[in-house]
């Protein structure tokens, strides 16, 4: 028995000593780390500020206001070996209409739009290949990046909105993205232009996504009509 006295003081005495550590680390962390003074919450009002908006543009606007800045926003991404089902959830809870594919460095391999996932291409080429929609990769309908071109971001800063258009609808495209060249002499995707985005910006009211649908109501306000 006195030897478990003993074992039982000695079990207590080290309680005893951690106890004093842990009161004298949580003092020192006090010493160190004191909270910050309360303020009240006016009862005269406390107003909520507005979020950034992107400005109101005309066609003689700098085109550099209706880019997307692709440093500030983060690219929407996918993987090659997701599946069409994957890309399209994907673009629908981000609200975008357009993913960037990109490889095991983060470089860019392609891309992938709505018309890719959903329209008529997935059906072409699962019939070329005798297989069904759903076994499709993102990496079988994307556009390769050795078929994309893009804007460099030193002519985009000379142009006007109306450049924008122009160059989107020769293209017969509403994406356009915007490269240029890092410090360390390596490509960098800065940004995209979407019809959809430079049509809200000209207070156009959209009604649905077909291209053609949009560039008219795009040049009917250039118009003024």
């Amino acid at each position: 028995s006195l030897v478990r006295t003993g074992d039982t003081q000695c079990k207590t005495s080290k309680n005893k000593r951690k106890i004093h550590l842990i009161q004298g680390a949580n003092m020192s962390e006090d010493a160190q780390f004191r909270p910050l003074p309360k303020t009240s919450v006016s009862s005269k009002g406390c107003y909520l500020l507005e979020a950034f908006n992107p400005p109101v543009v005309n066609v003689d606007s700098a085109a550099i206001l209706v880019m997307t800045d692709l440093s500030q926003v983060p690219s929407a991404t996918i993987n090659a070996d997701a599946s069409l089902d994957e890309a399209n959830h994907s673009m629908l809870v981000r609200g975008v209409r357009l993913l960037f594919v990109v490889g095991e460095t983060h470089n860019i391999v392609g891309v992938i739009t709505t018309v890719d996932a959903l329209g008529e291409k997935p059906v072409l080429v699962a019939q070329a290949r005798q297989t069904k929609r759903s076994e499709l990769r993102v990496a079988d309908v994307m556009v390769p990046v050795d078929k994309m071109d893009a804007l460099d971001i030193e002519d985009v800063k000379k142009a006007s909105v109306g450049n924008i258009v122009a160059s989107l609808k020769a293209d017969g495209r509403v994406h356009a993205i915007v490269v240029g060249q890092g410090k360390d002499e390596k490509q960098y995707l800065l940004g995209i232009f979407s019809a959809s985005q430079i049509a809200r910006q000209l207070g156009v009211q959209l009604h649905g996504h077909e291209m053609a649908r949009t560039f008219a109501e795009i040049e009917a306000v250039i118009a003024g009509v």
